[in-house]
Parts: C-alpha cells; structure tokens; sequence
C-alpha cells in the first residue's frame, strides 16, 4: 500500500447518445493521466451515455452499447496503466442505476450506484433510474475509498455512512448544471456534508452545453476540514493532476491547480456562450441567422453568438418595414461592424402589401390592430427560415424573458428560431449584460474587444416598431417594474397581495399576473434557450396551458 495517490481530474465534455465517442474521450484523458504518472483518473457523472440522459437510458440497446464500452474500457486498464472512475447507466435484474464505476488492473475494483435521485426542478431522475443500496466503501490500491455521485453529497447521510464504514477518501462524479447562484450553493451543502463526515473528497464536475442546460465544470478538490486545495477552470474543459499523502487516516494534497473561476456578469456571458456554441455544434449546424433590428435584444444575441462562434459563422439580417427608423438603420449596420458578421439587407414592405391587398376581402370592415402588426413579424419569421432552410444556418430567436414571460412576442414570428440564449434573462438583466460586454472581453471569446453594442442601442426606448412612434411602454409597465413584478411571481412563487403590500399598484400587477397566465400556450411552442435563474420556463416551471386560477384578495376558502 503506498502512502501516497496521484490522482487526475478530467472535467470532461461527453455528447448525449455520442458513446464511441464519449469512450474515445475517456481514453485521451488516461492516456494523459498515464503520460502524467497517475494512478486513477476520476470522471463526471454518466461520462459514458451524457448527462442527463433522460428517457434515451430507457431505449434497452442504448443501455446494452454502455454496458459494453463499460467491460471494454474497464478490461483496457489491464496493461498497467491508471485506474479510471467514470459514469454509465448500469442494468443490476431488473433495476436500471446511474453507476460509477471503479476500473483498475482490468477488472471493476468497486461500483458505487445512486442512492439520492434528484426529483425537482429541472431533475426527474426517479422516473428513469432505480435507487441505489445503502453506500459500501471499495478498496483501491490499499485504500478504502467512496463514490458518491452528485446529489449523494447534497443530502445527509451518504458521506457520513461512507465513513462509518471505513472510508478514508471520496471520489465523486458529478453532473450538476450551472446557474447563477451555483457555487455559493454548492460550497454551503457540500462544505457541510464533507465537513460533517471529516473526508477529503475529488469532486470532479461535466463541462458543456446540453439543451437548455449548461455544465460550468468547475471541479474541486476538499482537504478534510471542508478547505479546497484544488480548483479547476470553469466554462471549459480541463484537467489537473493532484498528489494527495496519508499519514495515519489523514489525506493531505501536496500539489494541485486552484484556479480562479468566472463568476458574475463574466460567468453569465460564457454559460450562454458555452450552451450556444454547444447547442450549434453537437447537433451539426454550421452557424446562426440572426434578425438584426436595431434594438437590443438582437444585438446582445449576436454579440453572444460572435463571442461563441466567431463573426464568420454569424449572418445577421436586417429587415426593415415602413415603421423602421433611419436610426435602428444605422445602429444595426454599427452593430454588425463593430462585431465583424455579415449583415444584409431584405426590406419587407413589397411582402407587407402582398399580404394586405390577400387580406382586404376579409378585414375590409375591422380597423388596424395588432394583426397587422403581427403579420410584419411573421413575415421576418418566415424569410429566415427560408435563408435558414436554403443554407443550413440555425435562427436564433431573440426574446428575453420579460417579453415571453407576459406573451409580448408574436408566435411564429419573433418566436421563430431554433435556440435563444435570452430565454432566461430579464429585460433589465440583458440592459446590465450589454453594458458589462461593452467593458469587458470574457476568457475564450472570439469576438472583439470594445464596445460591440452600440450606445446608441443600449440608450433608446425599447420598441418593436411596429406601427408608428411605437414604445414597449405603450403596452407594458416600465421594465423595472416589470421584472420585479415577474421576478417575484415566477422565481418567488409569491402571492399578488404580497407583492402590492411592497407598494406596487394592485391593478397593475394583477394585469402582469394575468398575462403572465395567458402566455403560457406560447411558451410551450418557443425555443429552448439557456438557464441562467434559478426557475427557466419549461424546465424549471411548467404551469398548465388551459388555467383559470388567479389570485384573490382576501379569498373565501369554504371550511370542510
């Protein structure tokens, strides 16, 4: 038994589906592990399948192809070389488990299943997995060591019972998805757990973009007074290699990297950036189509979008309609200089007067509304789908979360897209956003230094532009009323009286209430984008479509 383990953390970036590849990639960090003098080299969570890999592990030949890549990889570890710890889905009768396994000298040293499934939010790992047995410790290399994977280490109870049973040192993969308040979040669950058990744990975490996820990576390493000695980068693959020395029961990590993490306003722009470029490239689109308006939610989305992909794999399009202003003109073309895309131009008004002069018959006797208003939206939807059809690129759709919070976004028009990096933003939050880029160049961006949104677009009214001399606050409360009002509807779940007792007009934030309701059909049908907040539409919060539930002030409840 040595006194001593170096141990590799390969924060990796796995394909859901992808398990040749997945494996490939398994391999190349244990080569490096090995090239390195490792002796284990640990894995995220599900690294052979992706993370998560919702109902693909209930299709049988997709579990059977994992479990042979498993018995291939862990029979390779037979020619001397380091052990691995990686994740697979793993049939035990007639159970299906989220594993970790345990690979060393070409057999399975120890296998570690699931015991917490995590079942809320954006998780419903209890429809797909079974529930691990109580927690055993597996030898390695004269060490008793634990695996507990992700959630384990959220809740009380495994890490203690790893150590009750004699283990001195804890492994752990992880899939756990970034969010804003991510990693205060997992300092204080996990700082407690391990610093109630007294272990020293390798956290090691997936990097990546997956739907409307994002892996920020971020693995770690805890002495154990629950002190981290180890930090690896976020936002991007990477790897690091880690000497850890046991004297008596005590582990003690001689040399590791502590990295310094992104975090606030430069942590936001690369999750988007990440899940973008992730989303474009996992699923095979050369890059993106961007409706260019002038206004600023597109240009933050193709300033997000150059930052990720660079300005060659980006073509903006501007499509100007009588209503368009000579300065969304120039501040479009200002905007697509500045960050070095494409941009052309397609003016829709020929279009606009085909569709009216079709529809004279049928609205001959209705004044204007906003049907016509709709059909300039629908119109821009529909030529980026055919330039999108024609050349491959993906529409990215542009509306914040304010706008598709209360329905101020017309379905099939400027819903019209395949992925939206705003979805989870606030209008307010996208204002701080721009201004912050503007300032800043985030770590692994491809865009340009400076100001790529102009002032000019940050400092005018938001408007659609719709009809004449059109303003958002026409139809809507000021933004930052707005999102406060939403904030705490969506993110707090909070009741309206609640709300109006911090002093907002009732009428007012009953009127944001209903629409907030009223919309619900429309998200259904919008793009997936990336969660930033801690409650997304879709996954976080799902409210039904058909709902004639609204809050009430001092509401009867009858008595049983």
């Amino acid at each position: 038994m040595s006194d001593s383990l170096k141990i590799a953390s390969a924060q990796t970036n796995s394909v859901v589906g992808d398990i040749a590849g997945n494996a490939a990639r398994i391999r190349a960090a244990r080569k490096r592990a090995a090239e390195a003098g490792a002796d284990i080299v640990v894995f995220p969570e599900m690294t052979l399948l992706g993370y998560p890999p919702e109902d693909l592990v209930q299709k049988p030949s997709a579990v059977a192809e994992c479990e042979a890549y498993a018995k291939l990889l862990v029979s390779e570890t037979g020619d001397g070389g380091p052990a691995i710890l990686f994740g697979t889905p793993w049939r035990r009768g007639d159970k299906l488990h989220n594993a970790a396994i345990l690979a060393d000298a070409g057999d399975i040293a120890g296998m570690h299943f699931k015991v917490r499934l995590p079942n809320y939010g954006i998780f419903d790992e209890e429809r797909v997995f079974d529930e691990g047995p109580s927690p055993e410790p597996f030898e390695f290399r004269g060490h008793l060591v634990g695996a507990p994977i992700c959630e384990d280490l959220w809740v009380e109870g495994v890490a203690r019972t790893l150590k009750e049973r004699g283990a001195t040192l804890l492994f752990s993969p992880n899939g756990s998805p970034w969010r804003r308040t991510i990693t205060l979040e997992r300092k204080e669950a996990i700082c407690d757990r391990l610093e109630a058990a007294g272990l020293p744990i390798i956290y090691v975490n997936q990097v990546g973009g997956q739907d409307e996820l994002v892996f920020d990576g971020g693995s770690f390493s805890l002495n154990g007074e629950g002190e981290f000695v180890q930090i690896l980068n976020n936002f991007e693959e990477d790897f690091d290699l880690a000497t850890w020395t046991r004297k008596g029961e005590a582990w003690t990590c001689e040399s590791a990297r502590v990295a310094t993490p992104s975090e606030g306003e430069e942590a936001e722009w690369r999750a988007m950036m990440l899940g973008l470029s992730d989303y474009i490239d996992k699923n095979g689109f050369p890059g993106v189509l961007i409706g260019l308006s002038g206004g600023i939610d597109s240009a933050i989305s193709a300033a997000v979008a150059v930052d990720a992909l660079g300005p060659d794999r980006v073509h903006c399009v501007m499509m100007p309609s009588k209503f368009t202003s000579q300065a969304s003109l120039d501040d479009a073309a200002e905007a697509a200089r500045a960050m070095g895309c494409r941009l052309d131009m397609i003016p829709i008004n020929p279009a606009v007067e085909t569709v009216d002069h079709m529809l004279d018959p049928f609205f001959a006797d209705h004044s204007r509304d906003t049907t016509e208003e709709n059909i300039q939206s629908r119109l821009r939807g529909l030529l980026l789908m055919a330039l999108s059809n024609k050349f491959g690129k993906m529409v990215l759709t542009t509306g914040n979360k304010s706008e598709v919070a209360v329905g101020y976004a017309t379905l099939y028009g400027d819903m019209c897209g395949g992925f939206n990096v705003l979805k989870d933003l606030y209008k307010t939050e996208v204002f701080k956003l721009a201004r912050w880029r503007n300032t800043a160049l985030p770590r692994g961006a491809r865009g340009n230094e400076g100001e790529v949104i102009p002032k000019a677009i940050i400092d005018k009214p938001p408007t659609a532009e719709l009809r004449p001399d059109q303003k958002d606050e026409d139809s809507l409360p000021p933004y930052e009323v707005l999102d406060d009002i939403l904030y705490s509807l969506v993110e707090r779940e909070e009741d309206v009286d609640d709300i109006v007792a911090r002093g907002y007009d009732a009428e007012t934030v009953r009127k944001v209430e209903h629409l907030l309701y009223i919309a619900e059909y429309k998200r259904r049908q919008a793009a997936p984008g990336i969660k930033i907040g801690t409650k997304i539409f879709g996954r976080d919060r799902r409210y039904p479509i058909t709902n004639k539930y609204r809050d009430k002030p001092d509401p009867e409840i009858p008595e049983v």
